[in-house]
C-alpha cells in the first residue's frame, strides 16, 4: 500500500467543496497547562463532527459509475459511518453501515439521518468488519474500509496540509490512533514536507495493540469485551498493513492514556477551550497532559481534536470522572465518634477550608466500626488535589479516621 504527498494534494482538490477547513488555533489555557505553545486542530467542527468525512468523501468520489450503482458498505463505531453516509448521499449512492451493537445511540441515529441503512452486529469493530466483508461479498457492495484504503488515507492526510498552512514552525503533532488511517495520512504529508516535525500517536491503554506493535514488534491480542470512552479507536487487532506501510516508517513515538485521563481532557476542553470532544478526539490532549515532560513536544505542538460526537447520555459521568481526576471533586469517607456535634465539627472543617459539601451519608452498621462510631461519606467540591490533601490533614487533626476509597 502506498500513498504519496501528491495523492493527498489531489484529494484536497477533490473534497474541497465537501469538507470545511477547520480552525487550528493557539490555545492560551492549554499552552499554560502543557508548558509549551499548543495549537488545537478542531476537527470536531468538521461536517459530521469528525475528520472521517475527508477519507470517505475522497473514496466515494473515486468510484466508477458501475461501482456507485452497486452501492457501498462500511463498518464503523460511528464516525466513519457518518462520513460514508453523507458522502454517499451527496453522490446518489446507496450506503449500508455495519456498526457494533455497543455503538452510541447518537452515532447510530446520526448515521441513519445521513441516509445510510444501519446494521448492528458484534460487540467491537473487528466483529462488525468481518460481517460487513461477508455482506459485501454476498451482495456485491463496494466495501469502504475505514483505514486500509489508499483513497481514504489520502483524504485523512488533507488535514495535515491545512495544519501546515495554518501554523508555521511546528515541532510536533499528536494524533489519535485506531486503525491508523489518520496518523498514516498525516504523517506522509508532514514528513514529506518537513521531516523534522515529530509525529506522536496515542491509543487508549485497554486497546493498545498498535502501540505494542510499534514499541515491541508484537502485541497481546484483546479477546474480552472492552468498554472505553475512546470507542472510536478501540481496535482489537492492529493492521499489519498500516504498520508495515506507514506507521513504522513515519511515526516517531506512540503512547497510551487511560479512560480517567481522557475524561480529564474532555472536561478541560469543555471548561477552558469551550469545545466538545468525544473520547477518541480528546486522547491527544490526554497524552500531552500525561507525558508533557517526556514527549518531544518542542516549542510548538499541534493536538488533533479529531471528533466531537460524544454520547450525551454519558456526558454527566464523564464530567464527574474528569472533575475527580482534576481534584475538583472528591469523595471523602471518615469514621468519627457517633455523638452529638461530630458532624458539625466535620462540616466546620469544610467551611474553614472553603470546600462545598454536595452530599452527606451516615452509616452506623458498616462492618469494622466500633460501638459509638459512625462512618460519614462526603462528596465535596474542591479546587485541586492540594486542597483535598489540606482538608484530609485538618480532619485527621480533629481526630477523625480517614478511610481510603
Amino acid at each position: 500500500m502506498k500513498v504519496t504527498l501528491q495523492d493527498i494534494q489531489s484529494a484536497e482538490k477533490v473534497i474541497q467543496n465537501i469538507v470545511v477547513k477547520t480552525p487550528c488555533s493557539y490555545s492560551f489555557s492549554t499552552s499554560e497547562l502543557i508548558g509549551t505553545n499548543v495549537f488545537l486542530k478542531l476537527e470536531n467542527n468538521q461536517r459530521t463532527g469528525s475528520f472521517k468525512l475527508r477519507g470517505a468523501a475522497n473514496k466515494i468520489a473515486s468510484l466508477s459509475d458501475a461501482e456507485k450503482k452497486r452501492g457501498v458498505i462500511a463498518c464503523s463505531a460511528g464516525n466513519h459511518a457518518q462520513g460514508v453516509a453523507l458522502s454517499s448521499k451527496m453522490n446518489g449512492v446507496k450506503s449500508y453501515v455495519v456498526m457494533p451493537e455497543t455503538a452510541s445511540l447518537s452515532k447510530i441515529q446520526a448515521t441513519k439521518n445521513y441516509g445510510a441503512e444501519v446494521i448492528l452486529y458484534g460487540q467491537m469493530f473487528d466483529e462488525s468488519r468481518d460481517h460487513a466483508y461477508a455482506l459485501a461479498k454476498e451482495n456485491g457492495y463496494v466495501f469502504v474500509h475505514p483505514f486500509e484504503d489508499e483513497k481514504v488515507i489520502a483524504g485523512q492526510g488533507t488535514m495535515a496540509l491545512e495544519i501546515l498552512d495554518q501554523v508555521k514552525d511546528l515541532d510536533s503533532i499528536i494524533v489519535p490512533v485506531g486503525g491508523g488511517g489518520l496518523i498514516s495520512g498525516v504523517a506522509v504529508a508532514v514528513k514529506t514536507l518537513n521531516p523534522k516535525i515529530k509525529i506522536i500517536g496515542v491509543q487508549v491503554d485497554v486497546v493498545s495493540t498498535m502501540q505494542q506493535l510499534f514499541s515491541t514488534h508484537q502485541f497481546e491480542p484483546v479477546t474480552q469485551i472492552i468498554s472505553t470512552l475512546a470507542d472510536g479507536i478501540a481496535i482489537k487487532n492492529p493492521s499489519q498493513v498500516m504498520y508495515e506501510s506507514f506507521i513504522k516508517h513515519y511515526v516517531d513515538e506512540m503512547v497510551t492514556v487511560s479512560d480517567a485521563q481522557i475524561a480529564e481532557a474532555i472536561v478541560f476542553l469543555m471548561e477552558r477551550v469551550k469545545t466538545i470532544a468525544e473520547g477518541s478526539g480528546a486522547v491527544s490532549l490526554a497524552a500531552a497532559m500525561t507525558y508533557k515532560k517526556s514527549l518531544p513536544l518542542g516549542k510548538r505542538t499541534c493536538l488533533l481534536v479529531c471528533g466531537g460526537n460524544i454520547d450525551m447520555n454519558i456526558v454527566a459521568q464523564v464530567i464527574q470522572r474528569g472533575q475527580i481526576e482534576r481534584g475538583r471533586l472528591c469523595e471523602l469517607s471518615v469514621v468519627a465518634p457517633d455523638v452529638p456535634g461530630s458532624l458539625s465539627k466535620l462540616t466546620q472543617v469544610f467551611a474553614d477550608q472553603r470546600a462545598n459539601v454536595l452530599e452527606v451519608h451516615h452509616d452506623r452498621i458498616r462492618s469494622g466500626l466500633n460501638l459509638k462510631e459512625t462512618r460519614i461519606d462526603f462528596v465535596i467540591e474542591t479546587t485541586s488535589h492540594q486542597h483535598i490533601e489540606s482538608i484530609r490533614n485538618a480532619m485527621i487533626k480533629l481526630g477523625a479516621r480517614i478511610i481510603k476509597n
